[in-house]
């Protein structure tokens, strides 16, 4: 499956994208959370979280035309695809393999760090829009922008690593009406925020969010492809 990307000065033939991995596990987060997914890993990130636990997507991977991956993706036989990073979008025809996925009958979710528009994004797609708190220490990248055009089957999640971030992020939802939007995701920083004191704050202000944890990382760890 692993295929070269063409020269460089030469025209495409068909789009592609450079993939690090696709897998099948449990979505760890979102309203999903526990569902058998399809998770598409691209390739390449202009962020650099302090929290981020995927830097293995960083660079590398291999390029695959979309139909390979739609076949890739088809032999799980999935209900539920995500295409994740690294930042998707930071790599052109993203929007041309979401806009696939959907037409292949998958419910798709786009995890995006809200750094790079999201309105081109196919109708269909749950975009999952993380935006950066303080203490991932790309706070300045965020673009607010992004935030008028999510709808009701869009979500914004909010990574808390302390109580900063915290009351960062109420600020945010209260800025900007979130709840009234979309849905809103609150997660403690793996290892750096206790989950029940997250909740605690959450219940003392009375905040009209979901909490949420990495799954995942509760099952396997920090397992890349799980």
């Amino acid at each position: 499956m692993d295929t070269a990307p063409p020269p460089r000065g030469t025209a495409r033939v068909m789009p592609g994208l450079r993939i690090t991995e696709i897998f099948l596990s449990l979505q760890g987060e979102t309203r999903t959370a526990g569902w058998p997914s399809v998770f598409v890993r691209l390739t390449g990130c202009p962020l650099r979280c302090r929290y981020c636990d995927t830097a293995y997507a960083f660079r590398g991977g291999r390029w695959m035309a979309i139909d390979q991956i739609l076949d890739e993706v088809a032999a799980y036989r999935p209900r539920h695809v995500t295409v994740t990073g690294g930042e998707p979008l930071s790599q052109r025809d993203c929007l041309a393999l979401l806009g696939r996925l959907c037409d292949a009958g998958y419910e798709v979710s786009l995890e995006t760090g809200g750094a790079l528009a999201v309105e081109a994004v196919d109708p269909r797609v749950v975009r999952v829009l993380d935006l950066k708190t303080p203490g991932s220490g790309e706070c300045r990248r965020n673009r607010y922008e992004n935030l008028a055009v999510l709808g009701p089957q869009d979500q914004v999640k909010f990574v808390c690593c302390d109580r900063r971030d915290y009351e960062w992020a109420r600020e945010q939802i209260e800025r900007y009406g979130l709840p009234d939007r979309c849905e809103v995701l609150f997660s403690p920083g793996h290892g750096m925020l206790a989950p029940g004191l997250l909740a605690d704050w959450i219940l003392e202000d009375r905040l009209d969010v979901r909490l949420q944890i990495q799954l995942h990382k509760y099952l396997w760890g920090d397992v890349p492809g799980r």
